[in-house]
C-alpha cells in the first residue's frame, strides 16, 4: 500500500517509582472521566500582561508564552525567584527567555512601585490542562491517563517534579474539522486535588489516589490479542458524564511502534460524531475496549480527518507505569 504522510496532533491539551503491581494486574477499571491536571516542572512562563504596568515589558520584546530562563544571570525555577531577582535590580534587568526552543536576552526596565519593582506580567509555573483517565487499580490506587506525555512550553516532555489531579467537567466542545483539531473545554469542579501525579512519561501520566473512580473492573488484553474490527471507547464529552461510543480499529502496528501509535481507529458512533466531530483534544486517555477487555487508550487525532486517530496498547502504558 502506498504510504501517505499524515500530520497528527497529540490530543490534549509543561518522582517515585510506582508499584510493580501495575504490570502484574490482570483486572483494571476502565474510567473515561476527565480530570484537571497541574504539573510543576521548574519552569516559569509569562501567561499574560497587566493592561497598564505590562506595557514596558511588551515594548522590551517579551511575549506571552516566553519561558523565563534567567534574570541578571540568576537561574529562574519559580515565581519567587523572579521576585527576588527584581528586588535586587538597579533600574533595569537582563532577562533571558526561551521562545520556540531558542533563547533570547532582553533588557527590561521594571515598574517602580511602593511595594517594589514589578514587571507587570502574570506568571504561570508548570503546565495545566485537562485529560482523560484511562484506568484505575482499586487494589493499589494506581491510575493512568492520556496515553502520551505532557510537554512543557519548549515542546519537550515536561520534567515534572510534582503534580496534582482535580475533579473536572466538560463545559463546552469545539468541534473538530478537517485541518483544525477540536477541543474539550473543561473546568475544575473542586479546589482540593483528588490524586497525586507521580510520573510523566511518553506513554502516559501516572499517579496514586484514595478516591475510587466508578466502573467495573475487566481483564486487560496483551498486545497480541488486539485485532482489527469493532471496539468501543469510554469518554466524557458533555455534562452527562462518561458514555460508551463505538469505533472501528482499522490497523494494528508493532508493539514497539512510535509512542502512542500502536493502532489506528475510526469513530463511527453517530452520537459522538454529532457532539465532537470525532476525536478532539481532551479525549486523550479514553480507554478502548474490545471483546470484553481493556486494550488501550486513544492518544492522537489525524488533523486532516478528525474521525480518525491513533491509540496505545494498555500493555505499553502499564510498562511505563511500572
Amino acid at each position: 500500500m502506498k504510504k501517505m504522510a499524515i500530520r497528527v496532533f497529540a490530543v490534549l491539551l509543561c518522582i517515585c517509582a510506582l508499584s510493580v503491581s501495575a504490570q502484574g494486574a490482570e483486572y483494571l477499571v476502565p474510567v473515561g472521566q476527565v480530570i484537571g491536571m497541574e504539573l510543576l516542572d521548574n519552569s516559569v512562563t509569562i501567561a499574560s500582561f497587566d493592561a497598564e504596568m505590562g506595557q514596558a515589558a511588551q515594548a522590551a520584546g517579551l511575549c506571552e508564552g516566553d519561558q523565563i530562563v534567567s534574570i541578571d544571570g540568576k537561574t529562574i525555577c519559580c515565581a519567587e525567584d523572579v521576585r527576588r531577582a527584581l528586588s535586587s535590580s538597579k533600574g533595569f534587568i537582563s532577562m533571558t527567555v526561551s521562545r520556540e526552543g531558542k533563547e533570547e536576552t532582553l533588557r527590561v526596565t521594571p515598574n517602580i512601585t511602593a511595594t517594589g519593582p514589578k514587571l507587570g506580567v502574570y506568571l504561570k509555573q508548570g503546565v495545566t490542562g485537562i485529560g482523560t483517565v484511562t484506568f484505575y487499580d482499586p487494589e493499589t490506587g494506581l491510575f493512568g491517563a492520556l496515553g502520551h506525555g505532557v510537554n512543557g512550553c519548549n515542546g519537550e516532555l515536561a520534567q515534572m517534579v510534582s503534580g496534582s489531579a482535580y475533579r473536572a467537567g466538560v463545559v463546552a466542545v469545539k468541534m473538530g474539522k478537517c485541518g483544525e483539531p477540536g477541543q474539550l473545554r473543561g473546568s475544575v469542579t473542586a479546589p482540593e486535588p483528588v490524586a497525586i501525579l507521580e510520573k510523566n512519561t511518553t506513554r502516559g501520566v501516572f499517579g496514586k489516589t484514595d478516591t475510587a473512580w466508578e466502573g467495573q473492573a475487566m481483564p486487560i488484553a496483551a498486545a497480541h490479542e488486539v485485532e482489527t474490527g469493532e471496539a468501543t471507547i469510554l469518554s466524557t464529552v458533555s455534562a452527562d458524564g462518561v458514555r460508551e461510543y463505538s469505533v472501528e480499529i482499522l490497523k494494528i502496528y508493532p508493539k514497539g511502534k512510535k509512542e502512542g501509535r500502536n493502532l489506528m481507529l475510526k469513530v463511527n458512533d453517530p452520537a459522538l460524531l454529532a457532539a465532537t466531530g470525532g476525536i478532539v483534544q481532551g479525549m486523550s486517555g479514553s480507554p478502548i475496549i474490545q471483546n470484553g477487555k481493556l486494550i488501550g487508550a486513544v492518544t492522537h487525532v489525524l488533523v486532516n480527518n478528525p474521525t480518525m486517530g491513533y491509540g496505545i496498547f494498555i500493555e505499553n502504558m502499564l510498562d511505563a507505569a511500572a
